[in-house]
């Protein structure tokens, strides 16, 4: 019945999440078409600090979008391991890159295309490859773990590290290095899912009618989240207004993995009891996924023609074209000898027939 249950748990993570990273990726698509309306209409801008996008539908649509994704990301975190969830976010580059290409002409080549196929490969693995967290059944194990001193070290580097992002680096840099905003988002997003697995037991708790409610944790997590998200949509605003959406959704969904797996193992001892094909399965579907995410922004802008191939490869693609030329030629030649052998006859027949004559 245990195990029952433990796969049941994971089927519905696994259709919240891979339904978060729909409504996430379009969400992306929504909120910039609001912010490039809003530049048409000559409105202060985003990244100049502006904050019009208040007044745009479009803007409010996409954060309905991000709400409802983000509420099934909530979901999935309260049933399935943080790195079998966070992966699943590949999914939401994807959805993201197609849908800009579609709806706001950002160019998808061949290399995007790749790199879509690579990032759900290797989310795939990874999913295949899950480790298993260790069990928080209470709001009082949850509070064990976040006293762990390894925990409050991530924690302040985390803090600390995003301070200097917005105030140093942020004005200097901000505009020109795509990095900055997006590393304050990536970096805060991992407090925010430790803040979101928390609220999941909370509820768990709640609804099997223990007295949640009492209990400060809960209520400080909640206040957690809630700045971490204002401060991560901030960011994410001013990164989507100064630079590509397929260059910010695919840089954001690396660094913010990236970050999410560190805490989650920090936290919740994830890599401790993994086997050593688990561990190589997961390196390897996030590299993968890593690789798909470099092709899909490296090469965006670059159009795919046999000009751009290794010149080993365009000297074998020219001599196998002689080769397919000699071929026809060495075949036309076997064929010609026919038709001027007939020919020669009907001459001689006819010589033969003048000289009778």
């Amino acid at each position: 019945m245990g195990a029952a249950g433990d796969r049941h748990g994971f089927y519905v993570g696994l259709g919240l999440a891979l339904a978060s990273s729909v409504f996430i990726g379009g969400s992306f698509i929504l909120k910039k078409k609001g912010l490039l309306r809003l530049c048409g209409r000559g409105r202060p801008r985003a990244g100049h600090g502006g904050h019009a996008y208040l007044r745009e539908w479009l803007w409010w649509a996409g954060l309905l979008c991000m709400g409802i994704g983000e509420a099934a990301n909530f979901a999935a975190y309260a049933f399935a391991p943080a790195t079998l969830v966070t992966p699943l976010g590949a999914l939401s580059v994807l959805v993201s890159a197609v849908l800009s290409s579609t709806f706001l002409n950002e160019q998808l080549n061949v290399h995007g295309k790749i790199g879509c196929v690579l990032s759900i490969l290797g989310s795939t693995v990874m999913v295949i490859h899950a480790p298993q967290e260790e069990e928080v059944s209470s709001l009082e194990s949850m509070a064990e773990k976040l006293k762990d001193p390894g925990f409050i070290v991530f924690a302040v580097c985390v803090l600390v590290s995003s301070l200097l992002l917005i105030f140093v680096a942020g004005p200097r840099y901000g505009r020109s290095n795509v990095l900055v905003y997006v590393l304050v988002c990536s970096a805060i997003g991992s407090l925010s899912v430790s803040c979101v697995k928390g609220l999941g037991i909370a509820l768990k708790e709640l609804f099997a009618g223990k007295p949640v409610l009492k209990e400060p944790l809960g209520w400080v997590l909640l206040v957690c989240l809630v700045i971490c998200i204002s401060v991560q949509i901030n960011y994410l605003n001013k990164a989507l207004d100064i630079f590509n959406t397929s260059v910010v959704t695919p840089i954001y969904y690396v660094l913010f993995t990236t970050s999410v797996m560190t805490c989650s193992a920090i936290l919740f001892k994830e890599w401790q009891h993994m086997v050593l094909d688990n561990i190589i399965g997961t390196i390897s579907g996030f590299l993968t996924i890593v690789s798909g995410i470099f092709l899909l922004h490296a090469f965006r802008d670059v159009p795919f023609s046999p000009d751009l191939l290794p010149l080993f490869l365009q000297q074998g693609r020219a001599d196998l074209r002689t080769a397919w030329r000699d071929t026809d030629r060495h075949q036309s030649c076997q064929h010609q000898p026919l038709l001027p052998s007939e020919d020669k006859s009907s001459q001689s027949t006819e010589e033969e027939e003048g000289e009778s004559v």
